[in-house]
């Protein structure tokens, strides 16, 4: 491990994080503490789990050291009540849902009392008898899944996760429940369901039937009865359907997920946690950590097998004493986790760890690396766990006959969770994926541009001679590193963003990892352009599954943005979008838009009025300049220009050309800070940073960007999740 006497520095983002959602704070809501203060907050309680005394005094130690030096963090709970009056430690949780009054609404109230310490949930509602079958207690009809979903979502949207975060949840339904095709399309509305991420858990047979042309069997849960048929291509091109136009619902390999259940005897996995990385068993927690595969690559740019090892070992240490040191919110839960002592040790900086050594991320060098540390990191676990199951004895739920290759303390040992937060404070790639962006803009006073580089971008640009601030400027317009002539072909395939990483190699990397060493699953987005297809979205829905990944999640760029192109009406088709021979798309607009006025300045400092129209989702379709007086003679020429610009940024935006093109185009065009293009450049950039209604989805808590990726929408400025 690091050196004891090495202090560690943190980022200013870091420290932003930190202060805004981990350090303890006083009455007046200052932060009271100092990274070094919260690593022995944190490793002191985690220690006394393994007892008191000398012993217990040695590993609290050894896990600060862990900590404070950035090689291992564990989640987000932990970081935040670990030696607190709350002492919730685990992530996120699996609670079942009876068919009954009293079930439903029991699991109400064990998520509310789970989202008040800090967890997140995950429900399967296939157990609730369809929508109109019949209840024998009422001589009434069930009103279906769909509908307690519904009472679900509003009871969340309630709760503040312990004055920090708000609950996030998981809806699973079976593909054979009856009503599979009401939760499919669910979440088509955006503005329905905020709360829930949705997954259809889909089954063998289903893809079999898919595969052969085939129908499939739907069962009513109440009565096991087979009550109708459908067809299956139809209904997970529906998925498909959905998943293209906003990312939901995701698909969860459910038989794939049981075939690897440690603990059969107990029951079934029926659901995960919000982001899919923990198949959990009714009332069971998720007690995870995170390496940080930065910190390993020597400077002969190879593993250092040796110090991970150490770390995974202790790291596991770790994982099992958070069990014991526990607060669980509810006594079934607390039951549960300790019988079957589930952890989840995962890894982050993945991407950081190729990077310095020249591997890029897609290539099938980058998917062995992966997949030889992933597996040693779970050898090392298991060694360890083994070890602990002969010093305290093995987890309760152990039965020899199902768990043949030796006793063990904890059921499950590897996950790859989200660690979108905790890995802004490590100043890594969250999880398993790659950067998101390699040079990015944030917007600051004035209009000004301050250019954010990925630190080993720079060093490599400076050591290999082709840095400039030009260059910087025009990858962070290009949103990418391909395509820049300045940057060697080579480092153009290391420092591939997300985006940049071909969908089948997103995927491939996660199948490589779950088959490598995860034991129970990865959360993890596939990135697609916003030009992607149907079928390219299916394709990747099918690769997944061929390559037992446990579940999975696409993200068209964009998507949740964009409108869809025809609304029905009365079960009429409405067409609000004309398609041109060559194939593009402008958009019809109704006949009353939302506006917002602003008020800027010209170069004779005269008052000019910019109006905005934004569709439904805030996106903006039109923009008008008006002056206070346009009949004056000095204004006219100045007027029509003004209004022919506006007319050609306002036609862009129906053709749903990239803010940042039409950005790109009005900075040329500008002649002067307070001309026209400089105007609206402005604004526009206001928009894309979230300053305003525009282009981007907007952090709730500091207006930055939201950026989907691992199954969330995070904020990289503030660290704010949706779902952690």
């Amino acid at each position: 491990m690091t050196p004891d006497h090495t202090k560690q520095e943190m980022t200013a983002t870091a420290e932003t994080v930190l202060a805004r959602r981990y350090y303890l704070k006083d009455d007046a809501g200052q932060p009271v503490e100092t990274w070094e203060t919260l690593c022995h907050r944190v490793a002191d309680a985690v220690a006394l789990g393994n007892g008191k005394g000398k012993q217990s005094a040695e590993l609290g130690e050894e896990f600060f050291r862990l900590i404070y030096h950035l090689d291992f963090l564990p989640n987000s709970p932990c970081l935040m009540n670990a030696g607190t009056d709350l002492g919730q430690l685990s992530a996120c949780f699996v609670l079942p849902i009876e068919d009954s009054m009293d079930g439903i609404f029991t699991a109400i109230r064990n998520g509310a009392l789970v989202h008040k310490t800090g967890g997140g949930t995950g429900y399967s509602f296939s157990r609730l008898r369809s929508k109109n079958a019949a209840v024998r207690s009422t001589q009434g009809v069930a009103s279906g899944p769909l509908s307690f979903a519904a009472v679900f979502d509003a009871a969340t949207e309630t709760i503040k996760q312990g004055g920090k975060r708000r609950g996030a949840n998981m809806g699973v339904l079976r593909i054979d429940h009856p009503d599979i095709m009401d939760f499919i399309c669910a979440k088509e509305d955006q503005n329905k369901f905020n709360n829930f991420n949705f997954s259809v858990a889909i089954t063998d047979a289903f893809m079999e039937a898919v595969e052969e042309g085939h129908e499939y069997d739907l069962i009513e849960p109440a009565t096991g009865v087979v009550i109708a048929c459908l067809d299956a291509r139809s209904v997970f091109d529906k998925i498909i359907d959905l998943a293209w136009h906003n990312g939901e619902p995701g698909v969860l390999f459910i038989d794939a997920a049981n075939r690897a259940n440690m603990t059969p005897q107990l029951g079934d996995f029926e659901a995960t946690n919000p982001c899919g990385e923990q198949w959990l068993l009714p009332y069971e927690s998720c007690n995870l950590g995170s390496i940080n595969l930065a910190n390993f690559v020597t400077h002969g740019q190879v593993v250092d097998y040796e110090r991970l090892k150490k770390v995974s070992q202790t790291a596991t240490i770790f994982l099992d004493n958070v069990i014991d040191c526990n607060r669980f919110p509810i006594p079934e839960i607390e039951e549960m986790t300790l019988k079957t002592r589930k952890i989840g040790l995962g890894i982050m900086g993945l991407h950081d760890m190729l990077i310095q050594m020249g591997i890029p991320y897609g290539s099938e060098e980058g998917r062995n690396v992966a997949s030889e540390v992933m597996q040693f990191i779970r050898d090392a676990a298991e060694e360890r766990s083994m070890q602990l199951a002969e010093d305290k004895g093995a987890f309760p739920a152990y039965d020899p006959v199902v768990n043949k290759y030796g006793a063990r303390r904890n059921a499950a040992l590897t996950s790859i969770q989200p660690t979108g937060t905790v890995s802004m404070i490590a100043d890594c790639a969250s999880g398993c994926e790659p950067y998101f962006s390699i040079v990015m803009v944030k917007h600051v006073m004035d209009g000004d541009r301050l250019i954010l580089v990925n630190k080993y971008f720079e060093q490599i640009a400076r050591e290999e001679g082709f840095f400039s601030e030009e260059l910087m400027s025009k990858v962070a317009d290009s949103g990418t590193v391909i395509g820049h002539d300045e940057i060697p072909e080579h480092w153009q395939e290391v420092f591939r963003t997300a985006q940049d990483v071909r969908p089948e190699d997103h995927i491939r990397m996660q199948g490589i990892l779950q088959q490598s060493g995860v034991d129970s699953s990865i959360s993890k987005t596939i990135n697609l352009p916003n030009s992607a297809t149907r079928e390219e979205v299916k394709l990747c829905y099918l690769l997944g599954y061929q390559l037992r990944c446990k579940g999975l999640t696409v993200y068209r760029d964009g998507s949740r943005d964009s409108q869809v192109l025809n609304a029905g009406g009365s079960g009429e088709s409405e067409q609000v979008a004309m398609v041109s021979c060559d194939g593009m798309v402008k958009r019809n607009l109704p006949d009353t838009l939302n506006a917002k006025r602003y008020r800027l300045k010209d170069q004779d400092q005269k008052s000019v009025y910019i109006i905005v129209c934004f569709d439904e989702n805030e996106k903006p379709m039109e923009v008008f300049a008006k002056f206070p007086f346009d009949n004056r003679v000095d204004l006219k020429d100045k007027s029509t220009m003004w209004t022919t610009t506006c007319r050609l940024v306002s036609l862009a935006l129906r053709f749903n050309i990239p803010a940042s093109e039409i950005i790109k185009q009005l900075d040329r065009s500008s002649g002067h800070m307070l001309d026209l293009p400089a105007q609206l450049s402005k604004l526009f950039k206001s928009f894309m940073a979230g300053t305003h209604h525009g282009f981007a989805s907007v952090c709730p808590e500091c207006s930055g960007q939201l950026i989907f990726e691992e199954g969330c929408e995070t904020c990289h400025q503030c660290g704010y999740s949706k779902c952690s």
